[in-house]
């Protein structure tokens, strides 16, 4: 099969190779699933899951990329909820090949059912975006309607997942991000916008919860907005400043089967909308990891036509 395969931590994304490779095997509870799109986040080259095992053993050459949409293709030993010739959609393992190859051997468990009017590109972009908000804002901060919530990066993947779904439960949404991404983040449901680069953060006023995408000096800046009983969730490692009166949270995503379905569901009926910047092929896969211009929004590679 075509894979994209990385060997080389220090040559980043520019270190992609398109190569051949055999065809996974399914383990115990696994299934193998033909690929027709896949997700990828350029961090995960910074990922230590990405060159090794859960042993630290180097495991290069390693096939990044955690999100995928596809069709089931083979049933490993005990594994049961799926059927072959099934639509899925998931979050693969993070110690494992990726989903940027043309068939992925994947936890049966971290797959959901992808309804067949929800086309592939679409699937293959909800699962690191739609699940770390949701697991963000309704288990970590355990959001309530009627609170504030500051959205960090609301024009991105993440953040306009963020923006959608803390409106959907009836919270008061400010996104940030810079000047071009104003009328995007606002699109996507955010009330008001704060320019990074020129507006003042700490303008607006005290606020339930902070949801950080960024980090470094705005995540320390953050943390002091933050509300007596609020809280500040990372995505990108504890926050150096915590709360005075409030919850630091930082969390890794995890695959959910249930949340999944919630969350395509709400994009089947309209209410919440995927952010997709760009879509490529596999063979085209490493130059549109290393754009010659900024686009805001997740790249999808379509692995299948």
């Amino acid at each position: 099969m075509k894979a994209i395969v990385v060997t080389d931590q220090a040559a980043g994304m520019a270190g992609m190779k398109l190569v051949e490779r055999p065809e996974p095997q399914a383990a115990i509870n696994d299934v193998v699933v033909r690929v027709y799109a896949s997700g990828f986040v350029g961090t995960e080259l910074t990922w230590p899951s990405t060159w090794t095992d859960r042993l630290d053993r180097n495991r290069t050459p390693s096939i990044p990329g955690h999100e995928l949409a596809g069709v089931v293709t083979v049933l490993g030993y005990g594994t049961t909820g799926l059927s072959v010739g099934q639509r899925v959609f998931g979050l693969t393992d993070w110690t494992r090949d990726g989903t940027l190859a043309e068939y992925a051997a994947v936890e049966a468990r971290n797959l959901a059912p992808l309804p067949g009017d929800v086309d592939f590109t679409v699937g293959a972009s909800l699962p690191i975006s739609g699940l770390t908000a949701w697991q963000g804002l309704f288990e970590h901060a355990r959001l309530q309607a009627g609170q504030s919530v500051l959205a960090h990066g609301a024009a991105g993947a993440v953040g306009s997942m963020v923006t959608q779904l803390a409106r959907l439960a009836g919270a008061h949404v400010i996104g940030t991000g810079r000047a071009a991404d104003r009328q995007k983040a606002l699109d996507f449901g955010a009330q008001e916008f704060v320019d990074l680069d020129n507006d003042i953060l700490e303008d607006v006023g005290a606020i339930d919860l902070v949801f950080d995408v960024i980090g470094g000096d705005i995540g320390k800046r953050s943390a002091h907005l933050v509300r007596a009983g609020g809280t500040l969730v990372s995505v990108v490692g504890p926050s150096e400043v915590r709360p005075a009166d409030g919850l630091a949270v930082d969390f890794v995503v995890e695959s959910n089967r249930a949340q999944l379905s919630e969350i395509v569901q709400r994009v089947r009926d309209g209410r919440l909308r995927t952010n997709i910047g760009n879509i490529a092929t596999l063979d085209d896969a490493v130059s549109a990891f290393n754009p010659t211009e900024r686009r805001s929004g997740k790249t999808i590679i379509r692995v299948h036509p």
